[in-house]
């Protein structure tokens, strides 16, 4: 039997292992750095809520995740590219191509099963993102001019095929991805988001999810540990590239044939991610705080939609996110947290010591007649 301890209770055995944290801080370590985009998007749900009561009656709430499931998905494929240190600005671009792209394929092919048509899509969006991801690792051209470029090529050939007027329909079968609904009340694209969110988990939980973060932090580090550094960030492309496909598969069926279909989300998904507290030059981040930030940004632009404040502030309130976002994530707390903490180990609350008090000095003992101070006999 154990011994009583000094409060009167029975103390614990040693078991040899670690204690166990309180709920409360595996909660705050389960989620980690997106605890402020949470607190963020559950305000915003708030505000929303006050503003239109219907907002959560289920045809509405279904239908802002479906309008928000394309920036879900490509914030997801944003990550996987910022966390491993690189940048994609071309995710808008192959949205905008894949749009028209599917229209010219089916009016050149009218039959042509929609299956096979969003295959071609992915592949394409893939290949894409081949290209930027092996530009930037073999040839080591910085992604941020990489992806401008290849989005400046896209959105060139885009104009030049199309006239600037993209010509062909999306049939009701390709668009139901985007439009229609399963069982009669579950929007497809609502479907796609949580089956693309939950890929992006898997994969970010896995072995080449770990190996991502790793290499955004240090690639050297990385590279000496064995890591294939160039084979894991142009992967991380390539699932860019095909994410941003499927975006499109998804805006196609939502909005129709447009050669401005996709302006504009590369910075939206950038946003999103900076949103969810991604660290710019990778190395840490979370993809559910990434798609977080996305909902908490479609939901910011329902909340200034619903108080009629103009759509074309929307670039407006993007810049000051990333500016925020990026601002605190770079401030040094810990100096400020220094600055507030007393030095010496006092209890809290407690100044600073002040310099110690000279007290008074004891005699020094006057060593006996015939010896050394230090003990022995004088020569």
């Amino acid at each position: 039997m154990s011994a009583p301890t000094e409060t009167g209770t029975t103390a614990e055995p040693r078991t040899g292992r670690a204690p166990k944290a309180a709920p409360g801080k595996r909660i705050v370590r389960a989620l980690g750095t997106g605890i402020p985009v949470y607190v963020l998007l559950a305000v915003l749900l708030l505000a929303l809520l006050i503003t239109d009561p219907g907002f959560y009656e289920p045809d509405s709430f279904l239908s802002f995740v479906k309008r928000a499931a394309p920036l879900v998905i490509l914030a997801a494929g944003q990550y996987l590219v910022i966390v491993c240190g690189e940048f994609d600005l071309s995710v808008g671009a192959i949205v905008t191509a894949g749009v028209v792209v599917a229209a010219e394929l089916y009016g050149s092919f009218p039959d042509a099963h929609w299956l096979v048509v969003t295959a071609v899509l992915l592949v394409a969006g893939g290949l894409a993102g081949l290209v930027s991801g092996l530009i930037t690792t073999v040839l080591r051209v910085p992604s941020f001019i990489t992806t401008l470029g290849m989005m400046l090529i896209l959105e060139g050939a885009v104009f030049f095929w199309t006239g600037g007027s993209p010509q062909g329909v999306l049939p009701t079968a390709f668009r139901q991805l985007g439009r229609g609904t399963a069982f009669g009340w579950l929007p497809w694209a609502v479907v796609a988001c949580l089956v693309a969110g939950t890929v992006a988990v898997l994969v970010t939980r896995s072995d080449f999810g770990r190996t991502l973060v790793a290499t955004g932090d240090s690639d050297r580090a990385a590279a000496l540990s064995g890591v294939r550094v160039i084979r894991v960030r142009t992967v991380a492309f390539i699932l860019s590239g095909a994410a941003a496909a499927l975006a499109a598969v998804l805006v196609g069926g939502f909005s129709g044939v447009s050669a401005q279909a996709g302006r504009g989300y590369e910075f939206e998904a950038i946003t999103a991610v900076v949103l969810g507290g991604v660290v710019l030059g990778g190395g840490r981040g979370s993809v559910v705080a990434a798609m977080a930030g996305a909902f908490s940004l479609q939901a910011l632009f329902t909340l200034l939609n619903l108080q009629g404040v103009p759509g074309a502030l929307e670039s407006t309130v993007q810049g000051v996110i990333v500016i925020a976002a990026v601002g605190l994530g770079a401030a040094d707390w810990s100096r400020l947290r220094n600055r507030r903490t007393p030095s010496g180990g006092g209890p809290p609350g407690a100044g600073p010591p002040g310099p110690a008090t000279p007290g008074p000095t004891p005699p020094r003992p006057t060593p006996p007649t015939g010896t050394h101070p230090s003990g022995g006999t004088p020569s």
